[in-house]
């Protein structure tokens, strides 16, 4: 049956419980670049976590078929909930690469950077809690810049760790494993971001 309440507004409280279990997701991974035992049994729990996003996502998605009058546009909905699953997709790539590329070493920009997403997502989790008052909102901007902010972080550790791979006398294997496991994290708070500029959007035209 559709929904034909004048405004239905369970797409935010929909959105926001999806922030939290991204966040733990997010947690997840920072305690898993300091720690380089038992990866497997860590990773296994990420996944866990993905899946439960994953099946968030599909009832947000279910419940954009069903309900007859949004919020806000239908698109903007459709694009906010597959950012969000960008942003956990991309934990678990990060994640998946340790144990495929059987890394037994602590990297301290891998670090930096998997503290960088644990903040981005922090703050996905209080943007989404804004959300809802979106109009005139000024701790929604200020959130969305402070997302941006930390995203430029990123590049900038990004950049300074890719360098540092082909400046030191580092071995090929070890270039081509961590510059693809740095670009999976730097990712991961791009999708943040990208979250981040959806919500601007709309709160730019239903102003």
């Amino acid at each position: 049956m559709f929904s034909l309440s004048p405004r239905d507004d369970k797409f935010f409280d929909l959105f926001i419980e999806n922030a939290h279990t991204i966040y733990e997701t997010a947690l997840l991974f920072q305690e898993y670049v300091k720690d380089t035992t038992c990866m497997e049994e860590k990773l296994a729990k990420i996944k866990d976590f993905e899946r439960l996003c994953d099946n968030q996502q599909h009832n947000i998605l279910n419940e954009l078929n069903k309900t007859f009058i949004t919020p806000f546009d239908r698109e903007d909905i459709y694009s906010i909930s597959k950012k969000m699953d960008d942003i956990v997709d991309f934990i678990e790539a990060s994640a998946s690469r340790f144990v495929m590329f059987n890394v037994t070493s602590i990297n301290p920009k891998v670090i930096e950077l998997a503290d960088l997403v644990v903040r981005c997502c922090e703050n996905v989790i209080k943007l989404m809690e804004q959300f809802k008052h979106m109009q005139n909102n000024n701790k929604l901007t200020e959130l969305i810049i402070e997302i941006n902010k930390i995203e430029e972080e990123g590049d900038l550790i990004f950049r300074k760790a890719v360098r540092q791979l082909f400046v030191e006398d580092i071995p090929v294997l070890d270039v081509i494993k961590w510059r693809e496991i740095y670009q999976y994290v730097e990712n991961t708070i791009d999708a943040c971001e990208s979250v981040a500029n959806i919500i601007e959007g709309v709160a730019m035209k239903n102003a």
